[in-house]
């Protein structure tokens, strides 16, 4: 062999030698990397971004449970980065979702904080991220599953309300029809139809309006409203309910306040209290009616020397037809949807209705709403009559001066 070929040889044997190495080499750099990610606990920066941005409580657990990162949501189910993951049901999900090839999801019920008394229906998901860590997601969907609720509950309490004055009116004219040679009974049950039918007219055209309120279209007649017309207006539509019960209704407070709103909502909103006050209050009491305004907020308080309501119905008293007194509300008529309607009229109005009440001694409902100044029309019309009004007072000073002189 000459000494090129040798050369060549030894050169062709090197190039392979170093092509070996650095293939080695680089294995092992992928092997040691490789290790390095399957052991390291390191968050990945995306993933702590994604987490600071996120309203869902989420978190990112290691392999053995141990909370590497959170949102800001996950403290509200007591859920804090270096603690471990204690609840044994998303314990399972994250080990679920390591064993079924990445993610698993489930729907139960957690607490809050620790307190066993606030449980919460959430919908949990596990997913992989990296061979150690375990990225958690818990939604709320509590909300979610108390609209359903009462969706449901509004439809079956819709038929069953509507079914009984439907009903009534069909024997009533059965009734009518065996009765019809005796007219003094053919006028009772026409006049229990008409009362009937009342019923049914003012249930209908309640849940009308509570379905109007709830709608997502802002309010049609959006403008500056007096309270003492809004006032005025509601009071005269419930004298004779006043006088035919027995009990006085008296006005209090401040005068010439304003708001911002729609007069017939408002009005049938503070009628619903007064017929609620004047119907559960006993005969010779008050129903009182109260305005103060304060800065920027002006308050307007029914109250009554009724039954009061009891404290375990406080919080479901402005439900759709939830009623506290059962028997007592059939006996006056009532649909037990006056104080849910006046709940979604004042939130739609960006206010908030207040309620205190002692059994025994009677009840009182705040209305709070944003105050606005009177318009300027308003106040120019004040300034003309007290311009007139201290015209009329000298006019009529001048003429007792002439006639003492």
């Amino acid at each position: 062999m000459t000494l090129p070929q040798i050369a060549l040889l030894a050169l062709a044997v090197g190039l392979v030698i170093g092509i070996g190495l650095s293939l080695l080499v680089a294995w092992a750099y992928r092997a040691r990397a490789r290790v390095a990610e399957e052991t390291s606990l390191a968050v990945p920066d995306g993933v702590t971004a994604v987490l600071g941005s996120m309203d869902d409580a989420a978190c990112v657990v290691d392999s053995s449970g141990l909370v590497l990162a959170v949102s800001k949501a996950a403290t509200r189910f007591g859920i804090e980065v270096g603690a471990p993951l204690e609840n044994p049901e998303l314990r399972q999900l994250v080990r679920g979702g390591r064993s079924e090839g990445g993610s698993a999801s489930e729907s139960m019920r957690l607490t809050r904080g620790g307190l066993s008394l606030d449980p919460r229906l959430v919908s949990a998901r596990a997913s992989v991220i990296s061979p150690r860590m375990t990225l958690l997601i818990i939604r709320d969907v509590t909300e979610q599953e108390r609209l359903d609720q009462m969706r449901r509950d509004f439809v079956a309490n819709t038929s069953h309300e509507l079914k009984t004055p439907v009903g009534a009116v069909t024997l009533l004219a059965e009734a009518i029809e065996s009765a019809a040679d005796d007219p003094a009974q053919v006028r009772h049950f026409a006049t229990r139809i008409s009362a009937e039918a009342s019923r049914l007219g003012q249930l209908t055209g309640r849940i009308m309006s509570l379905s109007r309120l709830q709608a997502e279209d802002a309010l049609s007649d959006v403008r500056p409203v007096a309270i003492d017309e809004v006032l005025a207006t509601a009071l005269e539509a419930h004298v004779v309910q006043a006088d035919s019960a027995g009990v006085e209704i008296a006005r209090g407070g401040d005068r010439g306040v304003w708001v911002r709103g729609d007069s017939q909502i408002l009005i049938e909103a503070f009628g619903n209290l007064i017929a609620n006050a004047i119907a559960y209050s006993p005969k010779g009491s008050r129903v009182g009616i109260g305005v103060k305004a304060d800065e920027g907020v002006v308050e307007i308080a029914v109250s009554d020397q009724g039954i009061g309501i009891a404290e375990g119905d406080r919080e479901r008293i402005f439900e759709r037809f939830y009623r506290a007194d059962e028997a007592r509300s059939r006996r006056t008529g009532g649909t037990g949807l006056g104080l849910s309607i006046v709940k979604h009229a004042t939130q739609r109005h960006g206010g908030e209705v207040r309620l205190w009440s002692r059994p025994g001694r009677g009840s009182t409902f705040t209305i709070r709403l944003p105050r606005i100044d009177a318009p300027p029309s308003i106040d120019k019309d004040k300034k003309n009559k007290k311009k007139r009004e201290r015209k009329a007072a000298k006019a009529a000073a001048r003429v007792r001066n002439g006639e003492n002189a």
